[in-house]
């Protein structure tokens, strides 16, 4: 296991690379540019001021070794420094969208809180979706088992966009028993993290009921109702560590779709998060605002696999990583 988080690890900065690199020359590929949809249109000596200051009227190979802040430039003094900023030194560069900010600055505004509301929707989708399909598995072929099969396969069939303006005509206006919109207190979290969740809680649900299934079949669980061992405790104690498997290979993706916040759930419960920035960067060319953003959810998506892997090698001791 040692060699193989090794190599993973070392191997992750080459992958960011590669993902930076394709990302910037993506965006760039785009028609119209982020000066585009001014109010009023820039006079084409303004317009060359602005892709100056912004280095855009540069070749592509250096506004990437720029971006990446290892572009050598002279010192002034006979010799040469890198420039300054770049990726590799934290620095995510400026928003071309939101001028009077950088996207460190988005991020550190926006990302807690699409975490924090993706944490939650996480923990809701485990809670509700492992639960349902144990039992839906433990009951399987009876009236319970299509009755949980049903609502799971209702659950992720039905979007967020529908799913989030019910919950907030039922629980908000009809019966005020919960705010409508905004995050600011532990209420609030409550009717986004329903919509946001549902869907992949019934996606674990199914996962679940599965691996649950093909594990029932084995052997060893046979053995153990033979031994006079419980319903309950043959499917807690022998069966859920193996079944539990597809949702753990699973977990990693939704966390990190999670993570990075939802457009749709934002929008609509009007939450401060990062999915606004993003939808808001790829309508208005903000080069810099969507790389780093798509930067930052590599990086989730790579370590969260990454910690996938170890869980997965730890609940079943016969998978080994050499």
């Amino acid at each position: 296991m040692g060699h193989y988080l090794t190599r993973r690890l070392a191997g992750l900065v080459p992958l960011l690379l590669v993902i930076s690199l394709a990302s910037f020359l993506l965006v760039r590929m785009a028609p119209g540019g982020p000066f585009d949809k001014e109010r009023a249109p820039a006079s084409p000596e303004i317009r060359r001021a602005i892709e100056a200051k912004y280095h855009l009227d540069e070749p592509r190979w250096r506004q990437y070794l720029r971006y990446l802040g290892v572009l050598p430039e002279p010192d002034g003094r006979g010799g040469w420094r890198l420039c300054d900023g770049g990726v590799l030194k934290g620095d995510l560069g400026p928003s071309f969208k939101y001028r009077n900010h950088t996207v460190n600055d988005v991020l550190a505004q926006g990302l807690p809180v699409s975490m924090t509301l993706g944490g939650l929707a996480f923990l809701f989708a485990l809670g509700t979706g492992i639960p349902l399909g144990l039992y839906t598995a433990a009951r399987r072929g009876e009236w319970a088992d299509h009755l949980g099969g049903f609502v799971a396969i209702l659950a992720f069939c039905i979007p967020g966009l529908v799913v989030g303006p019910v919950l907030v005509m039922l629980f908000a206006v009809e019966l005020h028993w919960l705010p409508a919109a905004l995050w600011e207190s532990p209420a609030h979290a409550i009717l986004p993290t329903i919509a946001l969740g549902l869907y992949f809680a019934g996606r674990i649900s199914r996962l679940m009921r599965e691996g649950m299934t093909e594990v029932m079949r084995e052997g060893f669980m046979t053995t153990a109702k033979a031994k006079g061992l419980g319903e309950r405790s043959v499917l807690l104690r022998h069966g859920l560590r193996l079944a539990i498997l597809p949702v753990v290979s699973y977990c990693g993706p939704l966390l990190a779709d999670l993570l990075t916040g939802s457009f749709v759930v934002e929008s609509i419960f009007r939450i401060p998060g990062i999915g606004v920035f993003l939808v808001n960067a790829a309508l208005s060319n903000d080069y810099p605002m969507l790389v780093g953003l798509t930067l930052v959810y590599a990086c989730l998506l790579v370590v969260l696999n990454l910690l996938v892997d170890v869980v997965y090698s730890l609940l079943d001791p016969r998978v080994k990583f050499a």
